[in-house]
């Protein structure tokens, strides 16, 4: 697959869903900075005040000089501004809403001199990020062809001969070109009577606007970039040094790691009961980052935490879950379930006395399964749209899916037995799905661009047989699946009516051989 920088993130379509990445990255770790990267253009710095507000750590804007060579032409000719526009709007806005002392600000996007640092610097930002004049130290020529893997030096491929063969960039080419943008800085700080480069920020006091050479230069009015906005010069001009905290403190998260702590740190595993309110967001992350510290992704999945949970999960219910945590959810859930998670167990069924039909009712949100790398989940119910996007690793059994399922996904299992929306498998470039199809519909949902399908009861496909069986067996055991229950009754004469999608690039033999390696 070419790739396109940035890419687009299909988990992200308001601020809400960014306030909520950014709660799911500080519940699986406490300790880490979230940052957020802007293009500087007009308007920046009432979205940059938004991610404030979210609750990000660091903010970068990034001007339209930087970029990597995959971005599109168009992007790299007319998306973005100077990174000194940006940085200057966002400071303003930042302070004028007593937000500035909650956020570290960086400049990014074209900077490759001291000089660059102290602008920056002088307009607002505290921090600095270098990509293209590092990447040329190293060696790279500014081909633009990144996306290709076809890089000439050796710099930005994956294909070992090139590396191997042009790679010449040692540490110490980056190192000294980062000691002459120190010294740089140095000299021009002195030469300003500034002592510390955190003194010089927002010091516009310090710039001073020169007439142009042309008639069209001396036209321009630099006095909104130049401006404080109006605010109070104590307000603060950097960050105080402390974290930005969200107010929601996950209550609920934390009584589950006060009594689940000891037994992951004696390795015991267990099972423990808890019951859910629908307030509780990304259940699960909190004792997957505790698993993850101290174990890795997986090193608890021979001894594993399960916990049996009643109630309704908020947004990302097992986000980022670790082999070694297995959630059992009598309820539901909302969007992001198993949201990037590695390994582990996640099981939903609609609580005991339910009147509805699990066939045809919801029982989780949107995007679940983005990102995921690992893990099973298994749904007595049916999901929204976008299920199983970019979903790389995991195997899902469930009712039925709304639309785009499956797109730009790379790896692990689906399992669909009911209705399947519309644009399924866009951009699906490997793993496999069984799609259950009574009416014959499916041909005109899937996307046929980049994936084929076929029925399942050919010579050809008896092994994909057994593997299905096998996870109707282990979802009908887990779930109780009245759907499973019939299919697998009459499993030689239905499973015929299930279609195997795959991507065009994979032939049946080498999924196969993926598939049985655990890939």
């Amino acid at each position: 697959m070419t790739l396109i920088s940035p890419p687009p993130h299909h988990d992200i379509y308001s601020i809400e869903d960014l306030a909520q990445l950014i709660y799911d990255l500080k519940q699986v770790n406490p300790d880490a900075l979230v940052s957020v990267k802007l293009v500087a253009e007009p308007g920046v710095g009432t979205i940059a005040a938004g991610v404030a507000k979210a609750y990000a750590d660091l903010i970068t804007i990034s001007g339209y000089d930087g970029g990597t060579g995959a971005s599109p032409l168009t992007s790299v000719k007319y998306a973005g501004n100077p990174f000194e526009m940006g940085v200057a709007e966002a400071h303003q806005v930042l302070r004028a809403n007593d937000l500035r002392d909650k956020i570290i600000l960086q400049a990014d996007g074209g900077l490759k001199t001291g000089l660059d640092v102290i602008k920056a610097a002088i307009l607002g930002a505290e921090t600095f990020g270098f990509g293209t004049a590092p990447m040329i130290a190293l060696g790279c020529k500014y081909l633009r062809i990144c996306h290709l893997n076809t890089c000439a030096v050796g710099v930005a491929t994956q294909n070992e001969r090139l590396r191997k063969e042009h790679y010449i960039g040692l540490p110490e080419m980056v190192m000294h070109y980062f000691q002459f943008v120190a010294e740089e800085t140095r000299e021009l700080m002195a030469q300003l009577g500034v002592k510390r480069l955190q003194d010089l920020v927002g010091r516009l006091d310090l710039l001073e606007v020169i007439d142009g050479a042309t008639k069209k230069q001396r036209q321009l009015d630099f006095s909104k970039l130049l401006s404080d906005g109006g605010v109070s010069k104590d307000k603060p001009q950097v960050n105080n040094g402390q974290r930005n905290q969200p107010w929601d403190k996950g209550e609920q998260a934390e009584e589950m790691v006060t009594s689940v702590l000891p037994a992951i740190e004696a390795k015991a595993g267990g099972t423990f009961h808890f019951h859910l309110k629908n307030t509780g967001r990304s259940i699960g992350a909190r004792l997957s980052g505790e698993i993850a510290k101290r174990y890795g992704n997986h090193g608890m999945s021979d001894k594993p935490i399960t916990l049996k949970l009643t109630g309704v999960a908020g947004q990302s219910f097992g986000v980022w879950n670790a082999g070694g945590l297995n959630l059992h959810l009598e309820g539901d859930a909302n969007d992001y379930v198993g949201k990037g998670m590695a390994g582990g167990e996640i099981v939903i069924v609609p609580p005991a006395g339910s009147a509805f039909d699990p066939h045809t009712t919801p029982i989780v949100g949107n995007t679940c399964l983005y990102g995921a790398t690992g893990g099973k989940l298994l749904a007595y119910g049916t999901g929204g749209e976008r299920f199983g996007v970019r979903n790389s690793g995991a195997t899902a059994v469930l009712e039925g899916i709304g639309d785009h399922g499956c797109e730009y996904m790379t790896g692990g299992t689906v399992v669909v037995l009911g209705d399947t929306g519309v644009n399924f498998g866009a951009g699906m470039s490997g793993g496999m799905a069984f799609l259950y199809d009574l009416n014959n519909q499916c041909p005109d949902r899937i996307n046929p661009e980049m994936v084929e399908f076929c029925r399942v009861d050919t010579e050809e496909t008896q092994s994909y047989r057994h593997y299905l069986k096998s996870l109707l067996t282990e979802y009908h055991q887990k779930t109780g699946s009245a759907t499973a229950e019939a299919l697998l009754a009459n499993f030689s004469r239905d499973v015929g009516k299930f279609w195997l999608v795959k991507s065009r690039a994979i032939g049946l033999d080498r999924l196969l051989d993926l598939f049985t390696k655990g890939q």
